[in-house]
């Protein structure tokens, strides 16, 4: 039974994340009620940086979020690429102006918390669209009309919930794929990130201008500019074997320092300013698993959460909410058959998009003849060139 004035009969979406947040909004433009649950009582700025990509923005403006997210966001002209090894400049991406008129949108990077604050408040706002804090779900039971009984619990009850659908987005542990029959569970990649952000006043300008990406052996670095410039986002990213019992933990800034102990001075100099470092597991579900089971659906990592190495991994969610509404219009009669044609449209470009990060994981880390070669294709490339070679991810936009 619904509760607090929701409609009956909604979609239910676990998890309040950045795939969670854009699948409720783009439900409920599609037409329908929807309640979003998230099993934290409280949304806190977890996370650090994230790059959106065109064909991330091109969902954003649909839903029609940009104006109020654009003072948190920076759009940098370059991606700068340097050797790890030597510090030399190996080749530049452009971004800029002509990316967005490449595409129709910008290339933006931003911090996670100031998107999702940005997703949670239009979520809030929007009448049809009910948020339930501190409840989870946790199982699933038939309805005498071919409906789902959502099953949850928050801190003073089990309840019960009757819904068309349950979408999980609720992440690379979701508990939402045990209800999957045949899921893939999530497995330690070997990689871990470390993370910082630190005020941008604290650094020289060379940090503040373009995003960089650092390739060396066995690891990379990424840095690039967040909330409007004012701070800089770091990630650093090394094969080393997780111990800690969680699969996020803080970092110990002489291991991280002892793991870019060849790196340029500039670098480690860097990695010396922020006062905490946050180490992160690398984890990844296989896309080519099941995504959907009758009128359940996965989206975003719960589905086919990715590495770091093509930065797609919240813009393929928030592609997933796009595609999914367009699969269930207010009308929709048949919703596990429309479930399962969206699984059937997104998993082959998922999948290649995870495959190429997956590929770009050794790339970045070559030494030797292998490194050599990579850097000399990029001294002798364009930067329009190495654009063009993300056309077609970057081209993608809601209408297919």
């Amino acid at each position: 039974m619904a509760q607090n004035g929701e409609a009956e009969n909604p979609i239910v979406v676990a998890g309040a994340g950045i795939g969670g947040l854009t699948a409720a909004l783009a439900l409920r433009q599609a037409g329908h009620d929807v309640v979003l649950m998230d099993r934290a009582a409280e949304l806190s700025e977890v996370g650090a940086g994230l790059q959106l990509s065109p064909n991330a923005v091109s969902v954003l403006d649909r839903l029609g979020v940009l104006e109020a997210l654009e003072p948190y966001v920076c759009a940098p002209e370059y991606l700068r690429i340097w050797s790890g090894r030597t510090g030399q400049q190996l080749g530049r991406v452009r971004f800029g102006d002509f990316i967005r008129k490449r595409h129709g949108h910008p290339f933006w990077v931003v911090h996670r918390a100031d998107l999702q604050r940005v997703l949670l408040e239009r979520v809030q706002e929007t009448a049809g669209i009910s948020v339930r804090l501190g409840t989870e779900v946790f199982d699933l039971t038939s309805s005498p009309y071919d409906d789902l009984m959502c099953v949850y619990r928050d801190d003073t009850e089990t309840g019960k919930l009757c819904c068309k659908a349950l979408i999980g987005a609720d992440g690379v542990w979701s508990k939402t794929r045990r209800i999957v029959p045949g899921h893939q569970t999530a497995r330690f990649s070997g990689q871990v990130a470390y993370r910082a952000t630190l005020p941008m006043d604290g650094v020289s300008e060379r940090w503040a201008r373009d995003s960089g990406l650092w390739l060396h052996k066995d690891s990379h670095l990424v840095h690039y500019p967040v909330r409007a410039g004012r701070e800089l986002n770091i990630v650093g990213l090394v094969q080393e074997d997780w111990e800690d019992e969680t699969w996020s933990a803080r970092a110990n800034t002489e291991t991280l320092l002892h793991r870019f102990r060849d790196w340029p001075s500039d670098i480690r100099n860097l990695l010396t300013i922020p006062d905490t470092w946050l180490k992160w597991a690398l984890c990844s579900v296989d896309a080519s698993g099941p995504w959907t089971h009758g009128q359940v659906a996965l989206v975003g990592d719960a589905a086919h959460a990715m590495l770091p190495y093509m930065a797609q991994g919240a813009a393929m969610a928030i592609e997933d909410a796009a595609v999914l509404a367009r699969h269930l219009p207010s009308d929709v009669q048949n919703i596990a058959s429309a479930l399962r044609a969206f699984e059937r449209e997104r998993k082959p470009r998922v999948s290649r998009i995870q495959n190429i990060a997956c590929r770009n994981a050794s790339v970045f880390h070559y030494s030797g003849a292998g490194a050599f070669a990579r850097d000399a294709v990029l001294r002798l490339s364009k930067p329009e060139t190495l654009t063009a070679r993300f056309d077609d991810i970057y081209s993608w936009t809601p209408d297919g």
